[in-house]
């Protein structure tokens, strides 16, 4: 009998074998990454070979959590209650995300110097774009530019004009920092500033001419997008 596998719709089709081995040579994941490397590959068929299973697993992950970027966000717990997955296999799939991410906070440099305010959000863009939970960053910065730190300042649902300049100063005052950028993420993916992102703007600002800390932008990040407010004049 024709095995199936769930179809992009939810629905089983039986256009693919459901166990790999069941595949004609040509057409395994390993066998086509060899022939033409990784980028040849489907993401469905590149998740397969990440978590090694013989089950043909991957495009139903995808089905399942809408996507890569619902994937990445999956808790530990939520993959391994996957058939065919369990505990160590739902590890790898966490632990690339986790090194795709660190890659793209990887420099040459052994600090990154910000010079722009897209080198500032795709340093933390990657991480901040996945968080479901509203969260403020601080990017410290020294004289040349080169970061010192990105702490994180704020976690929560709550107005962010309940926020304490001290909150966002006490690492650049801790560190002797002479400049920061603020970062945080709106978790709907829409990055367009609201009016309280004015407002804590305005007020992060102009205490920070108090400390004779400069406060160079203000990022919002949303789903692999980003607005810089100084860019836009919002709260400069």
């Amino acid at each position: 009998m024709q095995a199936t596998q769930l179809s992009f719709d939810g629905k089983s089709s039986p256009q693919c074998p459901r166990k790999l081995r069941e595949l004609p040579t040509v057409d395994h994941p390993l066998h086509r990454l060899r022939e033409g490397g990784a980028s040849y590959l489907a993401s469905a068929e590149l998740l397969e070979l990440v978590t090694g299973t013989d089950i043909a697993i991957g495009r139903e992950l995808l089905v399942r959590f809408d996507g890569l970027t619902g994937l990445a966000r999956a808790s530990l717990a939520e993959l391994e209650a996957i058939p065919g997955l369990g505990p160590a296999r739902a590890a790898r799939i966490k632990a690339a995300f986790e090194l795709g991410q660190r890659l793209c906070t990887t420099t040459n440099d052994e600090r990154p110097t910000v010079r722009s305010p897209a080198d500032a959000a795709h340093l933390l863009m990657p991480e901040m774009s996945l968080l479901q939970q509203e969260h403020l960053r601080v990017i410290l910065l020294d004289r040349k530019n080169h970061v010192l730190g990105t702490p994180t300042v704020y976690i929560g649902n709550v107005s962010m004009t309940m926020l304490r300049a001290s909150e966002v100063f006490r690492e650049a005052i801790r560190q002797n920092a002479p400049a920061i950028i603020v970062v945080h993420n709106h978790p709907s993916g829409d990055p367009s500033p609201s009016p309280d992102d004015v407002a804590v703007t305005k007020r992060i600002v102009n205490a920070g001419k108090g400390l004779d800390i400069e406060v160079l932008d203000h990022l919002v990040i949303g789903q692999q997008r980003y607005v810089s407010m100084k860019e836009r004049g919002l709260g400069f």
